[in-house]
Order: structure tokens, then C-alpha cells, then sequence
């Protein structure tokens, strides 16, 4: 599902990955692991293509992210769920519009629509907040709106980089509890956390990276 080549990103002469070759199958929960300045932003947004490799390939569900033309990267985004840190919400639209936003421009019917936003929202346990805005929301809320955003158009594979970094403990469980159950459907998973109590509880495949380079690949491990 996520195959990175002899991947390595370079700014100036500092390199914030360098010589990075991972693999990810299809149905996997990982999480990528490592302190600040690793290498764990870059590497999940060279995915989507917000930055681009120096050098090597990047390559999601079978397409060659690093060749995608510029016109073409919202396509690719719409074909994988991003999930923030920092939410990224439409603050003055609705629940139901935040989640819609993603799916209006595929030419759904209305009723495809709402059945895909319910469906969603129900996934998260949110239906009762479909018509609040992110201000009538709590932090965990948000976050809860942002995977059903991510996930409302069935994308094979989820990419949330610190989803759960300004969130307390509780609800971080809460949420990535969310993610394990939605990962069960078959959906690819990689979350990037600083996060050690969620990476030990849920025992999944942890990838740590060091100075840009993967120093551990461990399967059901822990933070360290």
C-alpha cells in the first residue's frame, strides 16, 4: 500500500530523511515514532505531496507520488484520508458541510451524500453534532469530525500525522480507538505520535526514525 525507495529529503545541505526504504501492506496499523526533528512530518507529507523527495520514490496504492503533476495532487489527495494535528476545519460550516466538503466535487447525488456523512459520522459518534460548527465543539470532537472526513470517501489507506497532539489523555484513547476500529474495515493506517502511553497500549507495528533514517521496525512493540 506505501512503498518508499531509497527516499531521502534534503534542505540545503541538512537532510531531514535520508536513504529511507519502507514498506507498508495493504491492512496495516503502524505507527511512526520518533523525538522532534526525526523526520516523521516530512515523511507523512511527502505522501500527499505537500514536499517533494531530493531523491528515491514515494509510492501510495500504486501510484508514484513523486511524479504526480501539481494539477493532479488534489485527485491524489481525494484518493487517501489526511488527518491534522491542528484539525483543519472550515470554522464557519457545519459538521454535515465539513464532511460533505470532500465528496461534492466527485458528483455524488445529494442522497449519496448524506447517506456517505451519516455513515461517517455514525463510524465516529458524532450524528448528534451534525449541525454544530468546530466552535460548538470540544478538541476530541473536532478531531472525531476530522475522521469522518477522512474516511467519508472509502479511501484504502489513512495518513494522520500527530492526530492527537493537542488533545489530553482520555481523549486521545478515545480517538485512536476510533482508528483502530475504522483500520478493522480494512482501511491502511500510519500514524505519526510523540505519544508513548497510546503507542504501548495498542501494540501495533512501530517504526522509529532517528536523524532521517528508520533505526527500528518493530511488529506489536512499544514506543521504545
Amino acid at each position: 500500500m506505501i512503498k518508499l525507495i531509497n527516499l531521502s529529503k534534503r534542505y540545503g545541505n541538512t537532510y531531514a530523511l535520508k536513504n529511507v526504504d519502507l514498506e507498508i501492506k495493504s491492512g496495516e496499523f503502524v505507527f511512526l515514532v520518533g523525538s522532534s526533528g526525526a523526520g516523521k512530518s516530512t515523511l507523512m507529507k511527502m505522501l500527499y505531496q505537500e514536499e517533494l523527495a531530493t531523491a528515491g520514490k514515494v509510492i501510495v496504492g500504486g501510484i508514484d507520488v513523486s511524479k504526480v503533476s501539481h494539477v493532479k495532487v488534489p485527485h491524489l489527495r481525494r484518493c487517501m484520508g489526511i488527518i491534522f494535528q491542528d484539525y483543519k476545519l472550515l470554522p464557519n460550516q457545519t459538521v454535515y458541510d465539513n464532511i460533505a466538503y470532500v465528496i461534492r466535487t466527485l458528483g455524488m447525488s445529494s442522497k449519496e451524500i448524506d447517506m456517505r456523512v451519516n455513515g461517517a459520522l455514525r463510524i465516529v459518534n458524532l450524528s448528534h453534532k451534525i449541525h454544530s460548527k468546530p466552535t460548538e465543539l470540544s478538541g476530541g470532537e473536532q478531531q472525531r469530525v476530522g475522521i469522518a472526513r477522512a474516511i467519508v470517501n472509502g479511501p484504502p489507506v489513512l495518513i494522520a500525522d500527530e492526530p492527537t497532539g493537542n488533545l489530553d489523555p482520555q481523549t486521545s484513547l478515545e480517538v485512536m480507538e476510533i482508528l483502530d476500529q475504522v483500520n478493522k474495515r480494512g482501511i491502511t493506517i500510519l500514524v505519526s505520535t510523540h505519544d508513548h502511553a497510546i503507542v504501548d497500549h495498542f501494540r501495533k507495528r512501530v517504526i522509529t526514525l532517528d536523524d532521517g533514517q528508520v533505526v527500528r521496525d518493530v511488529e506489536t512493540g512499544t514506543y521504545e
